[in-house]
């Protein structure tokens, strides 16, 4: 079963210096019938103005993957990092027992387009921690790119939690399959562009919650940039 939520399905908050779409429950947008999908908690597609971005803020027990689509943001947290990520960089940073960060637009100028992820992870009280990757737009080109795993594999980020992200730029007409394990569940969420999933077309901001289907097809109708969550079925 396959089953569609639109972009404009997603709760909203313009904030000014933040445009923010929820696809699932977060902050002030209460849907309960969209509170989490397996272990996947949050999904937010935040625009943010430049030279404004997220104060200091604490968070624990979660698993906060950040994917640029566009733009830079400035990361700083309370274990002592600071980075500065952009196109093609892949965050991840356990909050555990407990983490402060911020993170502000890296430009004066340019918006930041970005999806901000939380995974619950497998077990609660993690020691903090935090990881960044880059992945070249050729690892992503009409293929599979696995960014974020439970163990690193293919030189991915590594979460705690059986969940694995991966990531794709596929050009318009091209096709790409993936297959789902009798087991597994999984979320598939267009950052970019247009697709058909299985004969139902997806534009930018759409998402699919799969269930006991194994052959996925996706095909661009124009360049897309797709993120595809391959989750634990409970």
């Amino acid at each position: 079963m396959i089953t569609i939520r639109k972009s404009q399905e997603r709760g909203h908050a313009n904030h000014g210096w933040l445009d923010s779409y929820h696809s699932f429950s977060f902050a002030e947008y209460y849907d309960p019938a969209h509170m989490q999908y397996s272990v996947l908690r949050v999904i937010n597609e935040d625009i943010v103005t430049g030279g404004t971005g997220f104060g200091m803020h604490p968070h624990r027990d979660m698993e906060i993957i950040t994917y640029i689509l566009s733009g830079s943001l400035r990361h700083q947290d309370s274990m002592g990092n600071g980075s500065v990520i952009g196109v093609g960089d892949v965050q991840r940073m356990t909050a555990g027992t407990g983490v402060r960060h911020s993170e502000v637009n890296a430009s004066l100028e340019a918006q930041t387009h970005l999806l901000q992820i939380w995974i619950t992870p497998s077990q609660k009280n993690l020691t903090p921690s935090y990881e960044e990757k880059h992945f070249f737009n050729t690892q992503k080109e009409n293929r599979w790119c696995l960014i974020v795993s439970p163990n690193g594999q293919d030189g991915s980020v590594t979460m705690h939690q059986d969940a694995s992200i991966f990531a794709t730029l596929l050009e318009a007409t091209k096709t790409l399959h993936y297959t789902l394990s009798h087991n597994r569940c999984a979320y598939l969420q267009v950052a970019k562009g247009s697709i058909q999933l299985n004969g139902e077309t997806l534009i930018a901001g759409d998402a699919a919650m799969i269930e006991d289907v194994t052959e996925l097809r996706l095909t661009a109708q124009e360049n897309a940039e797709i993120l595809l969550f391959d989750l634990p079925k409970f």
